[in-house]
């Protein structure tokens, strides 16, 4: 879990470095940050330098630690290059599902690398769905995949009472991303694996229910 590859290193280096610049010039960080408006405008680059961009340190520190914990499980079962794939992957589903669920909201705005960490935090679940993960406050470990559905299940709730300054869809659409990615690369894992599959499937399956439904 804590195998530091080079191709993590240079994903937290990238986001260092770009929020850094964030941090200290305005014009950059409102030109390069995810803006439902500018995008449909034409500004499509929009969906990815916002990955890279940060509010804060504390911001940037959480998504890293978070990056580094669980980047090395998908490195350990798939190499750095599909590590990549799914980052990237991860990241340009956050932006889409954001896009679609705000589409109405021409001043809705979002930066942050959740999306595509979310996207390697569940893939990592699906490749290890009974790893024990410690949660905050809970003094006991709790399995991965437990973790994983009501993450997600919280994150529905978020997008339908818009909870807080937090960018619930892009963490879905990240974690949609991750899940896909890693049945292309493995298969094999509705077979070995049908059960734990199948549940952490149930959130997002329940989330498009709940659109067609126009519930959220």
């Amino acid at each position: 879990m804590y195998n530091l590859d080079v191709a993590t290193i240079a994903i937290i280096a990238a986001n260092v470095l770009v929020s850094m610049k964030g941090f200290n010039d305005t014009t950059f960080f409102e030109r390069y940050k995810f803006s439902i408006g500018a995008i449909k405008a034409g500004q499509k680059e929009r969906m990815a330098t916002s990955g890279f961009l940060h509010v804060d340190v504390s911001h940037l520190l959480f998504n890293m630690l978070t990056l580094y914990f669980f980047a090395g499980v998908v490195i350990n079962w798939f190499g750095a290059g599909q590590f990549l794939v799914i980052y990237s992957v991860s990241l340009l589903a956050g932006s889409l599902l954001a896009l679609s669920f705000h589409k109405d909201e021409p001043y809705y705005s979002a930066v942050g690398a959740s999306g595509a960490v979310t996207g390697i935090l569940y893939a990592a679940i699906l490749l290890q769905p009974t790893m024990q993960l410690g949660i905050m406050f809970i003094p006991i470990p709790v399995p991965a995949y437990v973790v994983g559905i009501g993450y997600l299940l919280y994150s529905i709730y978020g997008m339908k009472k818009r909870l807080g300054n937090i960018g619930h869809t892009a963490h879905f659409g990240g974690a949609i991303g991750g899940y896909a990615c890693t049945l292309l690369f493995m298969p094999g894992l509705l077979q070995t694996e049908t059960l734990m599959v199948g549940l952490l499937a149930l959130p997002i399956i329940l989330l498009f229910v709940l659109g067609k439904m126009g519930k959220i």
